[in-house]
């Protein structure tokens, strides 16, 4: 039930916060709650990727990508996700979500998310998107476009993109 009351916020809060370009980065702050837990009493691996939507939730919100999704009626869906994790999270402690593009073809956009507290890099997750109308992919620079950038892609390591093929 937690997830739900922190998607709300997110959502909430995405909607009063400043505005962002494509390629700026979104910083959301979240607490390592008790039903994120394992039996290590550390945050659980597969909590990560759950809490990485919230980051692309409120990238998504902020960066006027949410305005297009329902007027184009486009739809985003993950194709694969690659996490690593450095060091563990405790029971309560605060954290950092931070959410950009790292970079796309033709086909995907690939989005960087990292969990830190303080300067520290606690695990950080590449994410393979891409978008969809009625079955349809729509081509990443026609999203850069929508949503106001015209620029080129930054590069794109190339482990990260043949870890998430």
């Amino acid at each position: 039930m937690n997830l739900v009351f922190r998607l709300l916020w997110v959502v909430i809060t995405a909607f009063r916060r400043s505005k962002l370009g494509m390629m700026e980065e979104s910083v959301i702050t979240l607490r390592v709650l008790p039903n994120d837990l394992d039996t290590n009493i550390h945050m659980n691996n597969g909590r990560y990727l759950t809490i990485m939507d919230l980051g692309r939730v409120d990238f998504i919100i902020r960066s006027g990508m949410a305005k297009q999704l329902r007027e184009q009626k486009w739809y985003p869906v993950v194709g694969s996700a690659k996490i690593s994790y450095k060091r563990s999270l405790s029971p309560f402690q605060r954290y950092e979500l931070k959410t950009r593009v790292h970079g796309w073809d033709e086909k995907w956009i690939y989005l960087e998310q990292e969990f830190v507290v303080g300067d520290v890099l606690y695990a950080r997750g590449i994410v393979k998107t891409l978008f969809l109308k009625d079955g349809h992919k729509i081509p990443s620079s026609q999203v850069a476009h929508a949503i106001g950038y015209d620029g080129s892609s930054p590069e794109i390591n190339p482990a990260d993109e043949q870890a998430l093929s």
